[in-house]
């Protein structure tokens, strides 16, 4: 690796051998140096968790015959915590997650390893972008995900990102059609458990549930989605409520 380009630490939440990171990858080499760390199996809706009941372990190997990468068995917030502490030879200039095989957009940034991993990255001082695809079919068409995300890391090699912020970007599969800045859109899931017995007579229960949209603005990220374009919204893992704290700083607890 050279020390006069970029390096960019690329993971995600779909596994180290996904379509998804493979085309990231490549995005990011327009920019700069390029090293995968991410887990060595499945790790979609972790969320945020970090393994601490098991050792971490990693392994070397080729991800693709172009790049080279290493595998974790855990989540995909390991996986960027042990790149920065362990597995790398200098820290990334930028950190990239995704691209997700599946939307995460509106109330799936909670729950998103992909979305965790970027947010790790912001955490540990670095520009961070999660980047995702509306379609969970592991051979959709990335090609405009591609593209919205080569803008965005044009955008913040170039500019950076005020500290503790990440940007999601949530790209419709299929070609570029164009992209704009979007907010979070007010959504949940109406869970429900299916309940089923397994060969022995044991109880299990399976989630089903839908998701359940409750907001109709024009600058949320779902509608966007909807239209056609790609989204870019700024998070923060800081969850504090200011305008509340605020109001209530007078009131006392009697």
């Amino acid at each position: 690796m050279s020390d006069k380009k970029p390096l960019i630490l690329v993971s995600n939440d779909d596994g180290i051998f996904s379509n998804g990171i493979k085309a990231l990858a490549e995005v990011a080499a327009e920019f700069g140096d390029v090293i995968i760390v991410a887990p060595d199996r499945q790790q979609s809706a972790v969320g945020h968790a970090i393994t601490i009941e098991e050792p971490l372990r990693s392994q070397k190997l080729k991800v693709t015959d172009r790049f080279d990468g290493i595998s974790v068995n855990g989540t995909p917030a390991d996986c960027v915590k042990l790149a920065h502490g362990q597995l790398l030879d200098r820290k990334p200039d930028l950190v990239l997650s995704g691209i997700n095989h599946g939307s995460n957009a509106g109330i799936n940034i909670l729950y998103s390893g992909t979305v965790s991993a970027a947010t790790e990255g912001t955490i540990l001082g670095y520009p961070s972008i999660a980047v995702s695809c509306t379609e969970f079919g592991l051979d959709a068409d990335l090609s405009g995900c591609k593209e919205a995300a080569r803008r965005v890391v044009k955008l913040v090699l170039e500019n950076g990102l005020p500290k503790g912020i990440t940007l999601n970007v949530n790209a419709p599969a299929g070609p570029f059609k164009d992209m704009s800045w979007a907010r979070m859109a007010d959504s949940r899931y109406v869970e429900e458990y299916e309940a089923r017995k397994d060969p022995f007579g044991r109880p299990y229960y399976w989630l089903t549930g839908k998701f359940e949209l409750l907001d109709d603005g024009t600058d949320a990220d779902i509608r966007l989605l909807n239209e056609g374009y790609a989204t870019v919204t700024p998070i923060q893992y800081d969850l504090t409520d200011y305008d509340l704290l605020r109001k209530m700083a007078d009131v006392d607890f009697e």
